[in-house]
């Protein structure tokens, strides 16, 4: 793999890969990787915006939280995400713009429930003109 992301199998779980240039990268593909397991995503169109502010204790609390709110937009508001543009990112915050639709039960191709994201198995890795994370998703 290159750039993006790629789902891992697990037992119990289900997990992404993202690899990118940039933990800003990691972080959008993440988000991309997690819509593509809920739903087919070339069945969302980016119709309408979605502000997210996201604090957090650390690095790895905030990737965790970044995908569940990714998760609870699609859960809680049924809305579903199409594309992730993080506008500030430091190791204890982020902003982003999210953009997508409603969900339409006649539109949307549905793939998988997701409960949680897990801190099982979770890895960030930075590296100087790469970065890459691991997240494991209950389901």
């Amino acid at each position: 793999m290159q750039e993006g992301f790629r789902i891992l199998e697990h037992p119990a779980d289900i997990g992404i890969e993202a690899r990118g240039g940039s933990l800003k990268d990691v972080f959008e593909f993440a988000a991309l990787g997690l819509v593509s397991i809920l739903v087919n995503p070339a069945t969302i169109d980016p119709v309408e915006q979605r502000v997210v502010n996201i604090k957090a204790s650390d690095l790895q609390n905030l990737l965790v939280k970044w995908l569940s709110e990714v998760l609870y937009l699609y859960d809680g508001e049924d809305f579903l995400v199409a594309d992730v543009s993080i506008e500030r990112l430091s190791p204890t915050g982020l902003e982003a713009i999210l953009t997508g639709e409603p969900v339409d039960e006649r539109k949307h191709e549905f793939r998988m429930d997701v409960k949680a994201i897990t801190y099982h198995n979770l890895k960030i890795v930075e590296g100087a003109d790469h970065c890459s994370l691991q997240v494991f998703l209950d389901i």
